[in-house]
């Protein structure tokens, strides 16, 4: 079948009434729904390289990483927390940098990404769910992080504070990347001037407090570095290694790569995509720090409060009238930047799966109140108080997911060559469940969380975030040899004759008109229609509930 550009208005009309039309309408407005379930069209892609990445990167200024290096230091001692924040620092680059570049590249999210790299269709679904819980999770830690800053400066109840801190984020990220990109360009000088500030005035007037921080042994009292403390705290810090699928969201914007721009386009994707883990890591190290450092005046209860940590530094600098208001813009600012970033990532996994599976698209605006009624639910349970258990039993999961797919790509992709080398998402052109990605998926969560609740024995307990990630890596191209990848493509031709990517390997900006929802599209997220000898957006694909759209599989 050969579709030519833009097709003809006649075509169109002949499904005009098709019930899955009205349902495509409603992402008409991609303002508001930044392309939630689709290629991102380089008509939209208007900023520069370090636009994107500096508006990635604003989306990581939040305390949490304070908490969990605060957490992990002060039960196991500084040694142990710095080694299992490197440890967790290398696993997170290295898996995020093949999936940074693939979103930047096809300009897909994580979701789109993992679809075609091990778990088909509908099989993605599973991790769309991981996704989305990360999301809500750490909106829920953010927010409360938030309500005890706003306890301190205004007096605010916690239960209040939630509230404020949920209902706050709602105006923000109704319009997605144009609106996230002023806001985080613009308040990240600030924010860097007031983490970094206090850190550097301690050190220099107060050289004490490095050698008090070195020393510091932890409450197990052990001393030096062990191992089993070393795994504990860098599994708590790994259930960050799905930040990565925030920093594509973010990334899949990107313009495409020319040989005019590519210096810029990698530096780009480096340090917003798995780059994000330094700032991440360096964050965790001062939370150490400055727990340490306010230890005894607040106790362990208190310091690993970042709006006490702060509290505290900014108490040795300046007069005691500044403190409080500056700790809580701190931490306010923080928790903005950094919870649009949850609300919005959370809406468009959240909609990706429910779409998939109902065929009925109800807009990514329903999604970010369901993510923030999450988040809520876990803020007034008081999540705050048992953060490491619950963090530590989702990275098992998170690492799962992220270093299946990163297999797939680096391995199965590249040196196997049994995995497609170019990304597909579309309905019809996959099969509905690859067991390359999610037996590997479901085997490395599966026996990890069983040995994170000590169900293989005490012993192994510390291990299972190194479980999770050697099962994923082993199984994951394993599956592939044994189903000799036969179950990444339903079919390798989507019928479109114009060729998907350009000479230089970037998407191409051909556009045609799905005859369903008659609006342009560009040419990565079409396929044809056998039925209508047309071409369908890959939304109405995904909404067509009888499949009078979808190509049949290959013969």
């Amino acid at each position: 079948m050969s579709i030519e550009p833009r097709l003809a208005e006649g075509t169109a009309q002949e499904t005009a009434q098709k019930p899955e039309s009205a349902a495509a309408g409603q992402a008409v407005k991609e303002t508001l729904e930044d392309y939630t379930l689709r290629f991102a069209p380089r008509s939209y892609r208007r900023w520069t390289p370090m636009v994107v990445a500096t508006t990635a990167l604003g989306g990581i200024a939040y305390m949490a990483d304070f908490s969990i290096g605060a957490g992990i230091g002060l039960a196991h001692g500084t040694g142990n927390a710095l080694v299992a924040i490197a440890v967790a620092a290398v696993v997170i680059f290295v898996t995020g940098f093949p999936l940074a570049y693939y979103g930047a590249r096809y300009n897909i999210d994580l979701d789109l990404i993992t679809r075609g790299s091990g778990f088909g269709y509908y099989g993605s679904v599973l991790t769309g769910v991981i996704f989305a819980s990360f999301t809500f999770i750490f909106f829920a830690l953010e927010g409360s992080i938030m309500a005890q800053g706003l306890k301190l400066g205004l007096g605010l109840p916690l239960w209040l504070g939630y509230l404020v801190s949920t209902l706050m984020v709602i105006p923000l990220v109704v319009y997605g990347m144009k609106a996230l990109s002023k806001l985080q360009v613009w308040t990240t000088p600030v924010w860097l001037l007031l983490m970094v500030g206090p850190l550097i005035y301690l050190i220099a007037t107060d050289p004490g407090t490095v050698d008090r921080f070195l020393a510091y042994a932890g409450t197990d009292g052990e001393g030096g570095v062990n191992t089993a403390s070393v795994l504990l705290g860098a599994g708590v810090c790994l259930s960050l290694i799905a930040q990565i699928g925030e920093q594509i969201d973010y990334l899949r914007f990107m313009p495409p790569k020319t040989e005019a721009n590519k210096r810029t386009w990698w530096t780009a994707v480096v340090m917003a995509g798995p780059g994000w883990v330094v700032l991440g890591a360096l964050k965790q190290a001062i939370g150490v720090f400055l727990a340490v450092y306010i230890l005894a005046k607040v106790g362990p209860d208190a310091a690993p409060e970042p709006i006490q940590q702060f509290r505290g530094a900014f108490d040795a600098m300046m007069p005691s009238w500044l403190v409080v208001p500056l700790a809580v813009a701190l931490v306010v600012i923080s928790q903005i930047k950094i919870n649009v970033t949850n609300a919005y990532s959370g809406s468009l996994a959240w909609t990706n799966s429910f779409t998939r599976i109902t065929k009925h698209y109800p807009g990514r605006m329903i999604f970010v109140l369901v993510n923030l009624g999450f988040a809520l639910v876990l803020m007034e349970a008081d999540m705050f108080s048992f953060l490491n258990d619950i963090l530590g039993f989702y990275s098992n999961c998170a690492i799962a997911w992220v270093v299946t797919v990163a297999t797939d790509i680096g391995v199965n992709k590249y040196l196997l060559k049994l995995s497609p080398l170019q990304p597909e998402f579309r309905r019809g052109m996959l099969y509905a469940v690859n067991p390359v990605g999610v037996v590997a998926f479901v085997a490395a969560s599966g026996l990890s969380i069983a040995m994170y609740f000590h169900g293989l024995g005490d012993t192994l307990q510390p291990y299972s975030p190194v479980a999770a990630a050697v099962i994923a890596f082993v199984l994951t191209p394993l599956m592939a040899i044994v189903t000799k990848g036969r179950y990444y493509l339903r079919r390798s031709d989507d019928g479109i004759a114009e060729p998907m990517l350009e000479s230089d390997g970037n998407p191409s900006a051909v556009t045609y008109d799905c005859h369903v929802c008659h609006q342009p599209y560009e040419r990565p997220d079409l396929a044809a229609c056998a039925t209508h000898h047309a071409v369908v957006c890959s939304l109405c694909l995904s909404t067509d509930k009888v499949g009078d759209h979808i190509l049949p599989a290959a013969p």
